[in-house]
């Protein structure tokens, strides 16, 4: 009887630490592809490429650019590409809305207001209402920032906010392969732990 004392005690140790490992493999993963994690990362890989395109051509208007990159970027785990997407297209909305309301010869606060009008039907009618405060933003970038320097200058908002949104777009598409492929490596690092011991 004394004698198998030692091995459940043995066993029980082995498991303890079988578990202990698991649980620290697991954890680390957990973390690390955890919905904050990820959206940190995302932020900032766009962030980094929005203020390099802005310091690297300096006389082009990227500062919009890197404001759509970070506003299209969700935090939200699952539906990231999704919801992401649908910011692009709001933005558009927006940006297009805004473009057409530029020309009309009423002052600026009630070419805003139609601006806002036209975004929030076509928001309607191509479902993106949930999104359509993205829009309203794209209108007030367009006409409110330096209203005076003309009509190409709403085109180069126009085309800097296309820019950061179709950027802000490929860094969570991108990112989101990325995070696959290292969470498959990881769950295959993991398989083999645990199958050693």
């Amino acid at each position: 009887m004394p004698l198998k004392q030692p091995k459940i005690f043995e066993l029980k140790q082995f498991l303890a630490a079988k578990i202990s490992k698991m649980k620290g493999i697991t954890g680390f993963r957990s973390f690390i592809f955890s919905p904050i994690i990820i959206y940190i990362f995302r932020c900032l890989v766009g962030f980094s490429i929005g203020f390099w395109l802005m310091k690297t051509l300096p006389n082009a208007d990227l500062f919009w650019a890197l404001l759509s990159i970070m506003f299209v970027i969700s935090p939200e785990g699952k539906d990231s590409p999704r919801l992401t997407l649908e910011r692009v297209k709001a933005n558009l909305i927006g940006a297009f809305s805004a473009f057409n309301v530029i020309a009309l010869p009423i002052d600026m606060f009630y070419k805003i207001m139609v601006g806002i009008v036209v975004s929030a039907v076509l928001c309607s009618v191509f479902n993106l209402l949930n999104v359509s405060r993205t829009a309203v933003v794209a209108i007030i970038i367009i006409l409110i920032e330096k209203p005076n320097d003309g009509f190409m200058a709403s085109i180069d908002r126009f085309l800097s906010v296309l820019v950061g949104c179709t950027i802000g777009l490929l860094v969570v598409i991108f990112t989101g392969s990325l995070i696959k492929f290292l969470h498959k490596k990881l769950l295959k690092v993991e398989r083999r732990i645990n199958h050693e011991h």
